[in-house]
């Protein structure tokens, strides 16, 4: 029953958001114009997640990341420690070009079933992924759909985006594996037995999503519409399929759950803008960009994230950014703060509906906990960083 009832959350929770966005556009507490400047604010942003989705949906079903999952416990040549960095580089690459919710739907399991296969513990494996996913995830603004609503006050695209953000996102990330490693450091020495690699289904389809992928990667930080891009990199997948493999193309290739709880946070985090939340925001978030200054912007914004949800959070708080360095500092908060609580992003609420359909089981507390530890030691961090570069 309680298992039942886990499940069916997230669709319970997806149709009250919508049907509260349906009541506050359709009474009028948003007004029509400001649905419409949003709708359009917006789209992009979604076209992006729906087409990433299918890209990294079909390259998964075609193999690509099993076989570079097994690639790479080959070039650990036996050694759990080289696995580790491997499997970080793995979760970071895809974080940062495919966004975190891939990391977390296609990495985890790859991950999990990889240190099942070769013998060694899941756990740090695992809690890396959902680390990463979060901490890597300020890199380009392709990588959460927090950087791609922020995008905009960036007209130099992804290099102008990384120039700025690139000192805090390196620190979330070293902090993070840092943490993780001292952790599980018992776990982590020893050696493994090389699995045997998996059968090639189709091996023609395989290499050319792998080839779609590659191509695509460095695309996304060209300066060209990332929804534009992906979604050609989209279309070229689904003709693949078409062709090779179509029962794979189905319509829940589309995450209809995550773009219904986006689409609905942000009607109803607008029409809460709409009647009078940005006065009570900018009382509590400050001002100027002074290290002080954006070290209370960023707190604040992790503690919103762990809060309602970094999604939520980061539309909330937006307008008190006010410069491009307060921007980023709030980035810093809501994208490398929700390590503590489970529906701090919709990364990690995937992440462990993978594990357990995996059998592999995770304490809340001692995740929460150990949460708590690295967003106090990250967050400052990353922030300080962002000050004295910038």
């Amino acid at each position: 029953m309680v298992a039942s009832l886990a499940r069916r959350a997230p669709v319970v929770i997806t149709l009250l958001l919508l049907a509260g966005a349906v009541v506050v556009v359709a009474t009028g507490v948003l007004p029509w114009p400001d649905f419409t400047a949003l709708v359009e604010r917006v789209a992009p942003v979604l076209a992006f997640v729906i087409a990433i989705t299918i890209v990294a949906e079909l390259a998964s079903d075609a193999g690509v990341f099993t076989a570079l999952a097994e690639r790479i416990a080959g070039w650990g040549r036996g050694r759990i420690w080289a696995l580790w960095l491997l499997v970080i580089a793995l979760a970071v690459v895809s974080t940062a070009f495919l966004s975190l919710d891939t990391t977390a739907v296609l990495v985890t399991p790859v991950v999990v079933v990889l240190a099942l296969h070769v013998g060694v513990s899941p756990i740090p494996f695992a809690l890396a992924t959902v680390w990463l996913a979060n901490t890597a995830s300020l890199f380009l603004p392709v990588s959460n759909l927090t950087n791609l609503l922020a995008a905009r006050f960036f007209e130099g695209g992804p290099v102008q985006f990384l120039g700025v953000v690139w000192a805090p996102a390196l620190v979330g990330v070293v902090v993070s594996v840092v943490i993780l490693s001292v952790v599980y450091r018992s776990r982590l020495v020893g050696r493994y037995l090389t699995p045997e690699r998996t059968p090639i289904r189709d091996r023609g389809l395989l290499v050319y999503s792998a080839v779609v992928v590659v191509l695509l990667l460095p695309m996304l930080v060209s300066g060209l519409e990332v929804a534009w891009v992906a979604g050609v990199a989209a279309v070229l997948l689904l003709g693949a399929f078409l062709v090779r493999r179509r029962e794979a193309i189905a319509v829940s290739l589309v995450p209809w759950q995550a773009l219904g709880i986006a689409f609905g946070l942000f009607v109803l985090v607008e029409a809460a803008h709409a009647h009078g939340l940005e006065d009570l925001l900018a009382s509590v978030s400050g001002s100027g960009d002074d290290p002080l200054s954006l070290l209370h912007l960023a707190a604040v914004a992790a503690v919103s994230a762990n809060g309602i949800n970094n999604l939520p959070a980061y539309l909330v708080l937006e307008p008190q950014a006010g410069s491009q360095l307060r921007l980023v500092a709030l980035l810093i908060g809501v994208n490398l703060g929700p390590l503590v609580t489970p529906w701090a992003s919709l990364a990690t609420l995937l992440w462990h509906q993978r594990l357990t359909a995996l059998g592999v089981t995770i304490s809340w507390p001692r995740f929460m906990g150990l949460g708590l530890i690295a967003v106090v030691i990250i967050v400052p961090l990353a922030t300080l960083a962002l000050a004295f570069t910038a």
